[in-house]
C-alpha cells in the first residue's frame, strides 16, 4: 500500500510539474514530505504567475480600448476636414476654370501670337546650339527656355524686352552668318591644353586659329585633330593675317549643319593609310611591283641601247660585234664559201644565241602580271575573313565598323591591279623592242642568203 501511495504522489508531482510549465529543479526529493513541499511551492509560484499575467492583459485591454476610441476619434475628425477639403476643392475648380475662360477671353489674338513666338523660340533655339556664330557670343540662347516656358505658362506673361531680345537674337544670327571677324576665345589643342588664341570666324561656316581649322562641340572651340591639305592650311594663315580685301580660303559649305563633310574628308584615309591596310599581302604586293618596275626600267633601257646599235649597225658596211646584228653578220662574214643551207643553219643558230639576252625578264614580267591579281585576291579573302570573325563575335551593330573591315580587305584587290595594269603595259613596251631587233636579225639574215643564194 505504502509503495502505491508514493507511486501516486510521484505521478501528481510529475503531472504537475508538466502541467504549469515550472522547471524541476536539478536537485532530486530525498522523501514524500520534501517533494510534497516541492509540489507546493510550484503551484503558489504558477498562482503569482497566473495574477501577474492576468493583470498585464487587463492593462492591455484598457489601452487597446483608449487607443481604438482614439482612432475612432480621429476618423471622424479627418472625414470631416475630407470633407470641407472636397467642398473647398469643388469651389476652387469653379474658379480655376472661370479665370481659364477668362484668360482666354482676354488673351484674344495674342495666343495664337504667343503660339508663333514659342515655334521661332524653339527653332532659335535649336540653331543657336549648333551654331559657329555661338562661339563668338556664348549663351545667347539661355534667356529662350524661360521665355518658352512663360508663352506656356497660364499664370505668366512674357515681357516685351524679352520678345524684342527673340527678335534681336534672330536677326543677328542672320547677319553674323555673312561675316568674317576676328575674337579672342579658348581653343583647346588635341593635347588638352587650353589657349588664348585669335580665332577667325568665317560667317557661320568655318572657324581658323593660327593656320588651323577648328570645330565648336558643345560650346567649346576644339582644334581639329587631323587637318586639311597644306593648301588650305596656307589659305587659312594667309586669311587670319589680311586686313581687307579678298583673300582664297576653303571653307567647309555644311558648317551650319554640322560641318559634317570636312568631317568626313579629314577623316578619310590617306593613300599611305590605305596602304598600311592591306598587311603583309600588300606589302608583298608592293615589292613584286616594285620589282616589276625595275626589272620593266632596266630591260627597256637595254633594249633602247641595243636597238640604237642596230640601227647604227644596219648604216654601217663592217660588222661590228658590240651589238646583236654585228654578230650575226660577223657570223656571215666568216662562212661567206658555204652553200646556202649551211649558212642558213649557221645563221639561224646565231639568232638563237641572241635571242636569249634579247628576251630576258619577258617571262617574268609576264608572271608577276598573271600573279599580282591573284594575290591581290587572296589578300581580300583573308581580310573577308577576319571581318565575318569580327562580326561573329562583336555583332553587326556598327555598319560603318564592318564597312571599314570591307573597305580595308579590298585594298589588296586593288594592290594586285594597280601592279597589275603597269606591268602589262611594261611587258608590252619591253616585247615590242624585243620583237623589233630579233625581226631585224631574222630579215638581214633571210636578206644574206637570199644574196649568196643569187651568187650561186
Amino acid at each position: 500500500m505504502k509503495m502505491t501511495f508514493a507511486k501516486r504522489c510521484l505521478a501528481v508531482a510529475a503531472a504537475a510539474m508538466l502541467t504549469s510549465g515550472v522547471a524541476v529543479a536539478e536537485e532530486k526529493a530525498q522523501s514524500l514530505d520534501q517533494l510534497l513541499k516541492m509540489v507546493q511551492q510550484s503551484k503558489i509560484a504558477e498562482s503569482a504567475e497566473h495574477r501577474k499575467r492576468e493583470a498585464e492583459f487587463l492593462r492591455q485591454k484598457s489601452e487597446q480600448a483608449s487607443l481604438l476610441k482614439q482612432a475612432e476619434n480621429t476618423k471622424a475628425s479627418e472625414e470631416k476636414r475630407s470633407a470641407t477639403l472636397e467642398k473647398k476643392y469643388e469651389e476652387q475648380d469653379l474658379q480655376v476654370s472661370a479665370k481659364r475662360a477668362q484668360l482666354q477671353e482676354r488673351l484674344g489674338s495674342l495666343k495664337e501670337l504667343f503660339g508663333h513666338l514659342t515655334s521661332t523660340a524653339g527653332d532659335l533655339r535649336s540653331s543657336l546650339g549648333t551654331s559657329i556664330v555661338s562661339a563668338q557670343y556664348p549663351g545667347r540662347a539661355d534667356f529662350l527656355d524661360g521665355l518658352i516656358d512663360k508663352m506656356n505658362s497660364n499664370t505668366q506673361l512674357p515681357t516685351i524686352e524679352e520678345i524684342e531680345q527673340l527678335w534681336f537674337e534672330t536677326q543677328r544670327e542672320t547677319v553674323e552668318g555673312g561675316r568674317v571677324v576676328k575674337f579672342n576665345g579658348a581653343v583647346i589643342k588635341p593635347n588638352g591644353d587650353r589657349e588664348d588664341r585669335e580665332v577667325v570666324r568665317v560667317g557661320n561656316f568655318q572657324l581658323l586659329s593660327d593656320g588651323k581649322y577648328l570645330e565648336l562641340r558643345e560650346g567649346r572651340m576644339l582644334e581639329l585633330t587631323r587637318q586639311p591639305p597644306a593648301t588650305a592650311l596656307g589659305q587659312a594663315n594667309s586669311l587670319q593675317n589680311a586686313t581687307d580685301g579678298f583673300t582664297r580660303v576653303a571653307i567647309d559649305p555644311t558648317g551650319p549643319a554640322g560641318g559634317t563633310f570636312l568631317s568626313a574628308l579629314i577623316n578619310s584615309p590617306s593613300i599611305v593609310e590605305r596602304w598600311h591596310q592591306g598587311g603583309i599581302v600588300g606589302y608583298i604586293i608592293s615589292a613584286v611591283g616594285l620589282f616589276a618596275m625595275l626589272l620593266g626600267a632596266w630591260r627597256f633601257v637595254v633594249l633602247m641601247g641595243m636597238s640604237s646599235k642596230v640601227t647604227s649597225q644596219l648604216k654601217s658596211e663592217s660588222a661590228n660585234t658590240n651589238n646583236p646584228l654585228g654578230r650575226v653578220l660577223k657570223v656571215a662574214e666568216e662562212n661567206k664559201g658555204l652553200d646556202g643551207e649551211s649558212l642558213e643553219l649557221k645563221l639561224e643558230e646565231a639568232v638563237l644565241k641572241e635571242r636569249p639576252a634579247i628576251e630576258s625578264g619577258l617571262t617574268l614580267l609576264k608572271i608577276i602580271s598573271m600573279i599580282a591579281p591573284l594575290l591581290g585576291l587572296l589578300g581580300t579573302v583573308t581580310g573577308m575573313i577576319i571581318t565575318f570573325q569580327a562580326i561573329t563575335i562583336f555583332g553587326a551593330g556598327d555598319p560603318k565598323a564592318m564597312a571599314g573591315g570591307i573597305s580595308s580587305a579590298l585594298v589588296t584587290t586593288v594592290l594586285g591591279l594597280v601592279v597589275a595594269i603597269p606591268t602589262v603595259l611594261v611587258h608590252t613596251l619591253v616585247n615590242g623592242r624585243a620583237k623589233r631587233v630579233l625581226q631585224i636579225l631574222e630579215e638581214q639574215s633571210a636578206g644574206i642568203i637570199a644574196e649568196n643564194a643569187e651568187r650561186k
